[in-house]
């Protein structure tokens, strides 16, 4: 495979959505939709931060760090972000959720609370067991280190009981990791891949930022666990373009995908909650110009 090859698959999901995708009203707008595609990428090709427009590379960053952190404050976003608004302020000040946030900026339950604070159902038993709440990133971590072929190498954010908690439920559900042995590779290192499952899916603003955050948590769980970072696996349920973006769309594959950049971490770093933005660099990043479309909330 060539540099361009990889984001070239998700350019053609884009194609194969505007040719074969079925039109329907939606929650927040019309869509043309798929139902189910996957996408597959090599992280020693170069990192797929897509080149057919600007990422947003600096909110992708700082809200892993945010998940990672387990915060649901998007005030705290904004901190590491260092701007007054992230692409979650207008779902903290949206109107069907502003009655029940418990402050200005409180998001709920979201994907870092439930990454690093699962509530057990019965904290009265479980209190020798790890306390009141699962760190599911922690354990993941531990279990990566301490079984690497466990099957249960799995972080979920989709949590039933705690959807209406939630400014906005996750569309990003779970993902799963899987180690390759270096023994069986006959190599120095155990290679590391991840699989993340996505219900809902905003093929042109979401999921070139969705594939961008996983390949840098990938690349962050692989250095901390001492594995190379192999492959990402994405799989997309409801894969959909809203009507409002086809001009953009069509703009978008107008375009040839350039060379994918790097990605370059502090390797000093070695628990994957001591990252800051200063650690993580993305490298010889070239890209077309931006293209702008509303996003719906």
């Amino acid at each position: 495979f060539c540099y361009n090859a990889r984001m070239q698959i998700y350019q053609n999901a884009l194609r194969e959505i505007m040719k074969n995708g079925i039109d329907r009203e939606g929650r927040n707008g019309a869509t043309r939709a798929l139902f189910t595609l996957q996408l597959r990428f090599k992280l020693d090709e170069g990192f797929p931060a897509v080149t057919t427009k600007k990422l947003a590379w600096k909110s992708v960053v700082s809200e892993l760090l945010w998940f990672i952190e387990g915060s649901g404050d998007d005030n705290r976003l904004k901190e590491i972000l260092g701007k007054d608004k992230t692409i979650w302020s207008d779902n903290a000040n949206a109107d069907y959720w502003k009655p029940k946030a418990k402050f200005a900026g409180d998001l709920g339950r979201v994907y870092g609370v439930q990454w690093r604070h699962w509530r057990r159902p019965d904290p009265s038993t479980t209190l020798g067991a790890g306390g009141a709440e699962v760190d599911q990133l922690s354990d993941l971590i531990a279990r990566i280190k301490k079984d690497p072929s466990d099957r249960r190498l799995i972080v979920s954010a989709w949590n039933p009981g705690e959807l209406e908690q939630m400014a906005l439920p996750p569309c990003h559900m779970m993902f799963q990791c899987f180690v390759a042995p270096s023994t069986t590779l006959g190599t120095g290192k155990g290679k590391l891949s991840l699989h993340m499952f996505q219900r809902s899916c905003d093929m042109f603003l979401g999921v070139p930022f969705n594939i961008a955050s996983y390949a840098l948590l990938l690349k962050m769980l692989a250095q901390v666990t001492d594995l190379s970072a192999h492959e990402l696996i994405i799989t997309l349920g409801d894969a959909h373009i809203y009507h409002n973006h086809f001009d953009a769309v069509n703009e978008q594959l107008k375009r040839e995908p350039l060379a994918l950049p790097k990605l370059k971490l502090n390797k000093d770093v070695k628990n994957l909650f001591d990252f800051k933005m200063s650690d993580i660099e993305l490298v010889d990043y070239q890209h077309h110009p931006a293209i702008s479309a509303p996003m719906a909330v």
